[in-house]
């Protein structure tokens, strides 16, 4: 059975995410932080830009207050965001990112930014910023599926 065009350009794209996850995967795993899943990167970036209880977490990423839960557990538990007593509300305590938190956003930053450069150096500068900018275009109207990368 033939593909489809359009299938053809869902797997190639699929594919490229992959190879991006598994690179950046493979390169926190050798710096030491194993076990980081691409769903944990994005939480733990929406935490550090301020996203502070589940409730709050799950609107971000557009995955339910129990997906979320279990997210913040998971980065919980691999030393990436702790709690602490709100300020301002005694009953809530908020979330925060730690040192080996911001450490691993940063590494993991680093890598896709050296994916990338690979990137360009393969395909040319010029051409890479031109497929960024219609994916951009392609994509504004959509949701971020933060829970279709787990």
């Amino acid at each position: 059975m033939d593909r489809s065009p359009g299938a053809d350009l869902a797997l190639m794209l699929l594919r490229a995410f992959r190879g991006l996850v598994d690179d950046v995967s493979n390169g926190l795993e050798r710096a030491g932080h194993p076990g980081v899943r691409a769903a944990d990167e994005f939480a733990l970036r929406a935490i550090a830009e301020g996203a502070e209880t589940a409730s709050e977490l799950g609107r971000r990423l557009s995955i339910t207050k129990q997906a979320a839960a279990q997210r913040i557990a998971t980065l919980e538990q691999l030393g990436y965001v702790e709690r602490e007593p709100d300020p301002a509300d005694a009953r809530r305590r908020r979330l925060l990112t730690t040192s080996r938190g911001r450490e691993m956003m940063a590494l993991g930053g680093a890598l896709l930014d050296d994916i990338r450069d690979r990137w360009a150096a393969n395909i040319g500068r010029r051409e890479l910023e031109r497929i960024e900018q219609h994916l951009r275009r392609l994509t504004a109207d959509y949701p971020f599926p933060a829970d279709a990368t787990s």
